[in-house]
């Protein structure tokens, strides 16, 4: 089949192109959708994924230290839950390093009058 301007072609990938048409239509039929996404609110859910793991960890050391070796175990749940803190897990982390510190402090000033 032969293009002219008389008869164009219709097709998927063939516009038609003819002088009789003279009429401008748009695509769009909505606000268009953002490609890009919001880097920084997915960073902070990745880094509070992150952190969970490590402040639950953490908060069990120091836990575990108020029972067993308090200044290695509490030393070691301070340390991290100041990782978890800065991977996002603000919560478990300032437990972590609480409960850490109260349990060297008990380790260092109470248990040995007993």
């Amino acid at each position: 089949m032969k293009k002219d301007d008389e008869h164009p072609q219709r097709g998927a990938a063939v516009p038609i192109r003819s002088r009789t048409y003279q009429e401008e239509t748009a695509a769009e039929i909505a606000a268009p959708v953002p490609v890009i996404r919001d880097r920084a609110r997915d960073d902070n859910r990745e880094r509070a994924a992150g952190g969970a793991g490590l402040g639950t960890v953490a908060l069990a050391l120091s836990i575990l230290s108020l029972f067993v070796l308090p200044i290695l175990f509490g030393a070691a749940g301070i340390v991290l839950g100041i990782v978890a803190r800065n991977r996002g897990a603000n919560s478990l982390g300032a437990w972590a390093i609480g409960i850490g510190a109260v349990s060297i402090i008990i380790g260092i000033f109470i248990l040995p009058f007993f």
